[in-house]
């Protein structure tokens, strides 16, 4: 019963949200910059508190020219600081752009490294962003990206019953068919952001409200 609840979840919701914007990293095509691992890479840590179209704009701007870990670090960091403007911490990640080129050239050849322990092991890049790596840069569906959102609304759900990202991650690659692992992510983002929120969800409207446990929900709309 469970796995027929999660595919038809899943079903119910790709199409309730098949004409809505995808965040850029996990569009199939990127239409203005080229898409790799590197481009995907930079473009998820500038999404890091930050809204999707600030995101996209300041990717765009930044991506065009500078596409390549050794076309970045010939950037002075003002400048990237200028270019990624708006984004949320945007002289930290400024930093860290610089600092992750560096260390791809020197430690990987210039070229973003294809496993997961290779990514954790540079500084500023955690287990959500290599995840994203690993999928939408290297095509490589063995993985899932938790944030927030993937590991609230599975847990409101009644799917699973975790206390930490890494756990819902663990849990989900148990329960959840492979052929969903990776539209999960960004499906489950978009409906953590406009109806299944962290406070006061809008259970009233919700498309998937007659297979939800409600778990830990106080308050709805």
């Amino acid at each position: 019963m469970q796995k027929k609840n999660i595919d038809k979840i899943m079903d119910i919701l790709q199409k309730h949200y098949i004409d809505h914007p995808q965040p850029l990293v996990s569009r199939d095509k990127w239409e203005q910059i080229p898409k790799t691992p590197y481009t995907v890479l930079i473009s998820c840590l500038l999404s890091l508190r930050t809204k999707d179209e600030i995101t996209e704009e300041s990717s765009i701007r930044l991506l065009e020219k500078y596409n390549t870990p050794q076309t970045m670090i010939t950037l002075p960091k003002q400048t990237i600081q200028q270019l990624i403007y708006p984004v949320g911490f945007y002289k930290v990640k400024a930093k860290r752009i610089k600092d992750i080129s560096k260390t791809i050239i020197e430690t990987y050849n210039g070229k973003v490294p294809d496993s997961m322990q290779d990514l954790l092991s540079m500084k500023g890049i955690g287990r959500k962003t290599a995840n994203i790596v690993m999928v939408y840069g290297h095509n490589n569906t063995n993985h899932l990206p938790i944030d927030t959102h993937c590991h609230r609304i599975p847990n409101r759900l009644g799917w699973i019953s975790t206390k930490t990202p890494g756990e819902t991650e663990t849990e989900l690659k148990k329960i959840l068919p492979k052929k969903h692992w990776k539209v999960f992510n960004h499906l489950f983002v978009t409906f953590g952001q406009t109806i299944c929120t962290p406070i006061s969800p809008h259970c009233n409207t919700c498309p998937v409200k007659s297979y939800c446990k409600q778990k830990n929900v106080k308050k709805h709309r």
